[in-house]
């Protein structure tokens, strides 16, 4: 990794974002962008003060949907923290894969109201091009003018994780020097909190929304919905070496797995989720014990918290109870098919910044989630390599490992 950008509910690029997370300050509050008086939950993570057309043209700006529009943002800043610009390089060998869990629902669920208005044929032609999954990845190709393999993956809440895994992988297979690899996302709309809260998901500390998403915590009761986006910029040890990068750390090793056990619950043993981080280190030739951070998946919901725990022992073992482990949704909410990439910034950053982020709102111990959770306050310390969890709908789990680097 020679870049990374992020846009999140704690900041708007990478300095601010990192800035807020250190000093563990919450982005939850009440939902500003539409009127959630009716809804269950209705507070939220979202991105203030965000201006796409501070990055692009105000017609661009327009045809995307905000997922597609974050993105843009996070990969623009990727390429600019890498000190990379597209005349660098030889475009048919940079590859986009940056994913969404839920694609364009605001601008769906908009236009369901316009055809209901006002009939079909006010219907935006742009519609079907702004909500479609694939088209964060390819107006980040367009707008930067990337010409090499451009794709999107979608794996719920693991999109971001599995995009960085993948866009590794066609690196090592030599199909591209370069890709910008990660996850966005912006689902916070009425259908979307009904959704959530009908699945009984979600976090109803509507009266304290920052106290509200609470990993780990004993009075936890769902997670929090928030939006952003984050991104890598990956480059071949070669690639980099040749152009004098400075190298932010490597992407050492990549696991993915399936519980194949319910749509929305964890498998309850954690077996699946372990064997992606046992994947994951062998992958890297790394042990359990040479793990000096852990970002967790950690949603604040009561089963993942608790799941994700045995998980963490079984794959770490006698070393789980030593290892600094943290959940940075007690800041940023939940991202959803962003938050692998957004967790994968910070596990990155942690290497090169030399601090751990806490886990805020950690105030109640539980039982079941009995490990380092880094409560409340960062640490500053060394860290050498680190491991992101990321879980998702439908059973999916991967994990990645980074490692400080070798250049």
């Amino acid at each position: 990794m020679t870049g990374v950008g992020v846009v999140s509910p704690i900041g708007l690029d990478r300095e601010s974002t990192w800035g807020s997370l250190l000093s563990g300050r919450s982005g939850i509050d009440q939902i500003k962008s539409f009127d959630a008086e009716s809804h269950a939950t209705r507070i939220a993570g979202e991105v203030d003060g965000f201006e796409p057309t501070d990055y692009m043209d105000r017609k661009r700006a327009k045809r995307m949907d905000r997922f597609a529009q974050l993105a843009c943002v996070a990969s623009l800043e990727a390429m600019a923290h890498a000190g990379l610009t597209i005349e660098d390089v030889d475009p048919t060998r940079v590859a986009v894969v940056v994913g969404s869990g839920v694609g364009g629902i605001q601008t769906l669920s908009t236009q369901f109201d316009v055809m209901r208005d006002r009939g079909p044929s006010r219907v935006t032609p742009f519609l079907i091009p702004m909500m479609l999954g694939d088209l964060a990845a390819g107006q980040v190709s367009m707008l930067i003018g990337t010409k090499g393999p451009n794709y999107s993956v979608v794996s719920a809440c693991a999109t971001g994780t599995d995009s960085i895994g993948e866009a590794k992988e066609m690196i090592q297979r030599g199909e591209a020097d370069v890709a910008i690899a990660g996850g966005t996302e912006a689902a916070i709309c009425p259908i979307a909190i009904a959704g959530f809260n009908s699945c009984m998901a979600l976090s109803k500390r509507n009266d304290d929304p920052q106290s509200a998403s609470r990993p780990f915590d004993a009075e936890r009761d769902g997670f929090v919905l928030g939006e952003g986006a984050g991104v890598l910029l990956l480059e071949s040890e070669s690639h980099a070496r040749k152009r004098g990068a400075n190298v932010l750390a490597e992407v050492a090793g990549y696991g993915a797995t399936s519980d194949a056990h319910h749509v929305t619950e964890p498998e309850p043993s954690g077996e699946g989720a372990a064997r992606a981080m046992t994947l994951a280190l062998s992958d890297a030739q790394l042990a359990p014990g040479e793990i000096e951070y852990v970002n967790a998946h950690g949603t604040s919901t009561p089963l993942n918290d608790k799941y994700e725990t045995l998980a963490i022992k079984r794959a770490f073992g006698d070393a789980a109870g030593s290892v600094p482990i943290s959940s940075t949704k007690s800041m940023t909410g939940h991202l959803l098919g962003a938050a692998g990439g957004v967790e994968a910034v910070f596990s990155v950053l942690a290497i090169s910044e030399s601090a751990i982020p806490p886990t805020i709102n950690l105030e109640n111990s539980d039982p079941d989630c009995d490990l380092d959770y880094v409560p409340n306050e960062y640490r500053s310390q060394a860290v050498r390599t680190s491991l992101s969890n990321s879980m998702g709908f439908g059973g999916h789990n991967a994990c990645l490992v980074f490692r400080e680097a070798s250049l």
